[in-house]
């Protein structure tokens, strides 16, 4: 009889294409493996999902509300109704292991299935533990993580370092600079330096482009700037269309990532877990500017975990529109710098995590 497996979380990205790429290499190992995804209404993974052809069910619950403590008056309610129907959809699922990847969702179907005495498998992708999975992996058979020193967090026997898992498509660059340099029409020999904003944008990098896009062609640098859906507009009634013949794209979003990687010298990011997973993958010198506007700053700590191995550089967020591109200029001018980073970047890749973690679903499975 086929295996039937939950996934359960999103919210992000960051989430969102992990468990999807888990549940790939699942179907990869057996395509007769079950598999039902379990998200929270209104968020992006009710519609990602079904993209990559999952069946998904929505939970109605939300995340504690830092900023506007009365939109939290409902959440006990609606963590109890989500708890609730949680058990129904396990109830009639039967799943034989549920898999939570973090996101609104993650937390109600975990406890759940601990009430029904499922095997559940957690997937950590930050480098610091939120207060979910800390409260739900005393329970857990397995916790896959992406950082050392997880043991602060998490019962050591329990943990698995296995890398986050990535979208294979978007790290797929070797050979490719010149159909890069097409794609973007700029040109192959010129240094270039990819700027990350993610989907929705990120206002410190934007506003510190805005103020030292000049600084960059002056030196002759071309840059592939990602504003985000957020800004895109404005920047563009800034700066209007680009015309070719000046060395820098400004793009709402990036259709084909192999070919921004591909292209890029050195990669100005924000420093999400699952954008470091694909960094460390990519191979190339990184900036790093971590959002303050996350849990526990959990950014920061992702990005130190590269700095303290000399495979990336830290700008602050209060910094960046002062100093993110004059350091990125003086990165671009230090080749010796440039090859120590992506040297230590690269050691730090786990290529397989999806595979890893596939097959650490169906051990639990097996070990009941």
């Amino acid at each position: 009889m086929a295996k039937r497996i939950i996934i359960s979380g999103g919210g992000t990205g960051g989430h969102i294409f992990p468990a999807i790429a888990i549940a790939n290499a699942l179907k990869k190992v057996n395509p007769d493996i079950e598999i039902l995804f379990v998200g929270a209404n209104g968020k992006m993974e009710m519609e990602k999902v079904p993209a990559a052809g999952y069946q998904i069910i929505g939970l109605d619950i939300q995340g504690f509300q830092r900023d506007n403590l009365l939109k939290n008056v409902l959440l006990p309610l609606k963590v109890i109704k989500s708890v609730t129907k949680a058990l129904g959809i396990i109830k009639d699922f039967k799943p034989d292991a549920v898999v939570g990847v973090g996101g609104y969702a993650s937390g109600p179907l975990l406890y759940a299935a601990h009430l029904k005495k499922i095997p559940t498998l957690i997937q950590e992708q930050n480098s610091y533990a939120g207060i979910t999975n800390k409260f739900l992996a005393k329970k857990a058979r397995k916790i896959c993580v992406a950082f050392d020193n997880m043991h602060a967090f998490f019962p050591a026997d329990k943990i698995i370092k296995t890398g986050n898992p990535v979208r294979k498509e978007t790290i797929n660059i070797e050979g490719k600079r010149e159909e890069a340099a097409q794609f973007f029409e700029l040109d192959p020999v010129q240094k270039t330096v990819l700027v990350l904003g993610g989907s929705l944008g990120a206002k410190t990098l934007n506003d510190s482009l805005t103020a030292g896009i000049e600084s960059f062609k002056k030196e002759n640098i071309q840059v592939i700037w990602q504003t985000g859906k957020y800004y895109y507009r404005s920047i563009i009634e800034k700066f209007g269309n680009q015309p070719k013949d000046n060395g820098v794209r400004i793009l709402e979003f990036l259709n084909r990532m192999d070919y921004a990687y591909a292209m890029a010298d050195v990669i100005i990011s924000r420093a999400g877990a699952g954008t470091i997973s694909e960094l460390c993958l990519v191979k190339k010198p990184v900036v790093l500017v971590p959002s303050p506007n996350v849990a526990e700053d959990h950014q920061t700590k992702n990005a130190m975990a590269l700095v303290i191995e000399h495979a990336a550089v830290l700008v602050a967020d209060r910094h960046a529109e002062a100093e993110l591109v004059d350091q990125t200029i003086k990165l671009l001018k230090d080749d010796a710098e440039m090859q120590q980073l992506s040297k230590n970047i690269s050691a730090l890749a786990l290529p397989e995590a999806d595979e890893v973690i596939a097959k650490e679903v169906l051990s639990i499975i097996k070990n009941g």
